[in-house]
């Protein structure tokens, strides 16, 4: 079981970016709940948004709320996470997880991704 997580990079303050994440392997997410977690330099990794199996339902860090959104595509097995209007605190290596307990970062999940690096600044 993979997660590939993709579409990091630079973008200065107010921009956009969107992270995908391709689950591979044996079995199909369709049926686990999924999320995106953030470290930032020199801290601990943080909760930033999760999703229901079948997208019914979300949950978002509050710094995070009405700028990004999670979503996700079970025919190709790919989680998504739009950002908008970028902060610098939002500089973090991005990673996706499947089998998440909770949608709202609460628990461990199963599967982790490799990450990808934000980078927001001027």
């Amino acid at each position: 079981v993979q997660l590939q997580a993709s579409g990091g990079g630079l973008v200065q303050p107010g921009g956009s970016l969107r992270l995908s994440c391709v689950a591979s392997g044996r079995r199909t997410f369709s049926m686990s709940h999924m999320g995106w977690f953030r470290q930032p330099p020199g801290k601990a990794r943080e909760f930033v948004a999760g999703i229901t199996w079948n997208a019914g339902r979300t949950q978002y860090h509050d710094s995070v709320k009405g700028r990004f959104t999670i979503s996700r595509d079970n025919t190709n097995d790919t989680l998504y996470l739009q950002m908008n209007n970028l902060k610098p605190e939002d500089t973090a290596i991005y990673y996706c997880a499947a089998d998440l307990p909770r949608i709202d970062g609460l628990g461990h999940p199963k599967y982790w991704g490799q990450g990808t690096l934000v980078t927001v600044s001027s």
